[in-house]
């Protein structure tokens, strides 16, 4: 069982975390912002759409569940290197956490520059 500092550690690591990750994806899949000189509107949103549909095979998910396996390994690795199996439990936890949102916000901005290279591709100029 964990003492009360331990307690304490593991409250502020999860709230940091979950502060981090909550930061990180705030303002991912923002539109592009492009140049809307001599642009069709009507055609650059179908553009916008399918290129979105393009980047979606981009899989969030499952490199989200790849990078939580990974750390949480290597958390527990680390937890039970350095404490016992109360340790190594909450470092699994922590590297889990950790490991899927770095994971998770990877993906993200792999689909954000899939959706701009796909725009530029059918000639709008991407500002962003």
């Amino acid at each position: 069982m964990p003492d009360e500092q331990e307690v304490d550690t593991m409250r502020w690591l999860f709230l940091l975390l979950t502060s981090f990750s909550l930061t990180a994806c705030q303002g991912l899949q923002d539109d592009p912002i492009i140049d809307p000189r001599g642009v069709n509107m009507t055609q650059y949103q179908r553009d916008l759409a399918a290129c979105r549909a393009i980047a979606g095979q981009v899989e969030v998910g499952q490199d989200t569940a790849a990078g939580a396996v990974a750390g949480a390994v290597a958390g527990a690795a680390i937890g039970a290197i350095v404490g016992d199996s109360d340790t190594a439990q909450g470092g699994a936890g922590v590297g889990a956490v950790l490991g899927g949102s770095r994971a998770a916000m990877r993906s993200l901005r792999e689909q954000e520059r899939v959706v701009r290279r796909c725009l530029n591709g059918r000639g709008y100029r991407v500002l962003n």
